[in-house]
This record gives C-alpha cells, structure tokens and sequence, in this order.
C-alpha cells in the first residue's frame, strides 16, 4: 500500500477542496509568480484562509522565511487543527511543509505543486527541509504531506527553462527505473513530451521507491542518482553572479558526471554512458566549468546527506533501467568525472 495520498485533477471545481473546510484554519503559502499566474485559478474554490507570501527562488528557502511563516501563523491564531496548503514548485513545498511539520510540533499540510519538478518528484515522498547557509536540505524532516493535488494545467504558466528544469527528474527516473520509458522518453525532443503520461508514470516510480524505504535507510537512496554532484554544483553556484543554476540544470550536469562514474565502478556500458550524455546535452547543452572551480566542490561533497563519515556515498547506474546505492568513490575519481564533462 501507498504511503502517499496524490489525487490527479483536470479540472478544479468547489470539490477539490472540500477536505480542507474541516481544519480551524487554512493558510496558502504562494511566492510571487504562484500569486499571480495559480492562486487565481484556486482562489473561489478555497475555504476560507490566509495567504502567506514569500520571495521565490531557491536563496530563498532559509531560516529567515521560515520564521515569516511561522510568525504569519502565529499572528493569525493557527492551533493544532490547523493547515497548510503549499501552492508553489519544489521551494515553496519543501519549505511549507517543513514549517507545517514544526510548528506546535506539527499540523496537516496538502501540496498543490506547479511545477513539473514539483509534480513529479518534490511534492511526493515527504522530504522536507531548508537551506543552510549554501548547504541544500540541511535541515529537515521525513513527513509525509496529508494530500497532494497534481493539476498539470499549472505547467502552462512556466517559463521554458523552469520546464526544462523539472524535466531532469523526469530523466532521472527512466534512468534508475525504467529502461523502455527511457527509450521512448530520449527519442524525442523536450517539446514533443507528453506531460500528460510523464507526470503519474514519474510520480509512481517514486511512490514505489518511497514507500518500501520512506526514510532513506536503503533504496530510497537510488533516487539521489545525479544529485550528489549536481547538488555540490548548485549549491557553489549558487550565489555567484550569472552562474546560478535551476535545480536540473545542475542535476543534469551530475547525471553526466555519475553516469561516468558508474562506468568506472557499476559496469554501465561506454555505449550507454555515450547516449545519456548526447540525450542530456542536446536538452541542457553544456554549462560552463572552470578549474578553479574543482577545488570549491570538495567541500560541498563533504557535506553530502548520504555520506559516512568522509566517505563520499553516490547512487550509481548498473545499466540504464537500475541503479545501486551505497558506493563510497574517492576524490580523484568524482574530479575525474567533472573533468569528464568538462572536456564534452
């Protein structure tokens, strides 16, 4: 049995909500762009509520705003039947839910995500969390949203480069899970996806993973495939001036970078490496490395979520369709993998 309630809607109508008219009281957390182009779509369906705003982006997701939110809930009366519904891409999920699942040690909260990151990987599985300082999820728990509200319509309001973002994880999930998907998903260009199949196929590999290893003991871990470099990568970048990246952007570049790995150590084939790499390229192109950035990223790996002690853990390839977890690489070799994009 699934740990993770998702309802899918074509439509939105005074139904969609009805489970939120129990609570004392609901707030809706929104940043500007969710304000402007989804809350309208949402806001005569609500019962009544609050709205909380914060700043998007992902320099954003902090204690600071955290304590924005706590306050608003607090100055509004919330108690502990209270709720929280998140309307927003993978930011504002992570963050709203974190808040809900802390204040007065925990109320309900329903994601409503909006992006196609949000809707296929961020919204479902429970993992919560803040930024700190440069470190991405530092902080955070493992709780499980009450409900999650996917309506694919949202996509149409994104930019293009916030599409190409949440497709990394569409990407990613073929890779570690599902090698037919991969062939039909990498034989055609981003503009040609069908969101309407890409969005539950992605959502029920997760769900799957998820819900036999909630708390990431064991394979949960394979979702983390791309992330422990793109993740260092993101986070070095981030507050550089016009080299920051979105989210995919980096974990497309990791996906490359760990794919070589898996050649060195998992037994992925040179031929599979070679078609990963042309397929990610041909939807993210390159992003521009220096050498001296290498040296900065170390210390970014080091603080990876998944390492034991100073052993640097990654979730690796065995071919595309499977992944394993668990492979403690050295330095030498992860800067030789970055090196490897590098020279593409």
């Amino acid at each position: 049995m699934s740990i993770n309630k998702v309802t899918f809607l074509d439509k939105i109508d005074s139904s969609t909500f009805e489970g939120l008219a129990s609570y004392t009281n609901l707030a809706v957390i929104v940043d500007e762009n969710t304000k402007r182009d989804c809350y309208p779509l949402v806001q005569d369906f609500l019962p009544s509520h609050i709205l909380i705003e914060v700043v998007s982006g992902e320099e954003n997701k902090t204690l600071d705003t955290c304590q924005h939110i706590w306050q608003e809930l607090t100055n509004a009366g919330f108690d502990r039947k209270a709720a929280v519904l998140d309307l927003g891409g993978g930011v504002i999920g992570d963050m709203g839910g974190f808040c809900a699942s802390t204040y007065k040690r925990g109320i309900d909260f329903w994601q409503m995500p909006t992006t196609l990151l949000s809707q296929v990987d961020a919204s479902v599985g429970g993992k919560l969390g803040i930024d700190f300082g440069k470190l991405k999820n530092h902080i955070g728990v493992f709780r499980v949203p009450d409900n999650v509200l996917i309506y694919p319509e949202f996509i149409k309001t994104l930019p293009a480069n916030e599409l190409r973002s949440g497709f990394a994880e569409v990407i990613k999930h073929c890779l570690i899970a599902d090698a037919g998907h991969w062939e039909t998903v990498s034989s055609m260009p981003l503009s040609d996806q069908d969101l309407a199949m890409i969005i539950p196929h992605s959502i029920g590999i997760k769900d799957k993973v998820v819900t036999s290893d909630p708390t990431e003991k064991g394979l949960r871990k394979i979702l983390n495939y791309g992330h422990t470099v793109g993740h260092a990568i993101e986070s070095y970048l981030l507050d550089i001036p016009g080299r920051k990246l979105l989210h995919g952007e980096a974990i497309a570049v990791g996906m490359i970078a760990e794919a070589y790995l898996s050649t060195q150590f998992t037994g992925l084939s040179k031929e599979e490496l070679v078609k990963i790499q042309e397929y990610i390229l041909s939807v993210y192109g390159k992003v521009e490395l220096k050498e001296s950035d290498l040296e900065h990223l170390y210390a970014y790996l080091l603080q990876d979520k998944k390492n034991t002690g100073k052993k640097l853990s990654h979730s690796l390839l065995t071919k595309i369709g499977d992944c394993t977890y668990d492979q403690f690489i050295e330095w030498a070799d992860i800067e030789k993998s970055i090196r490897y994009y590098m020279s593409l």
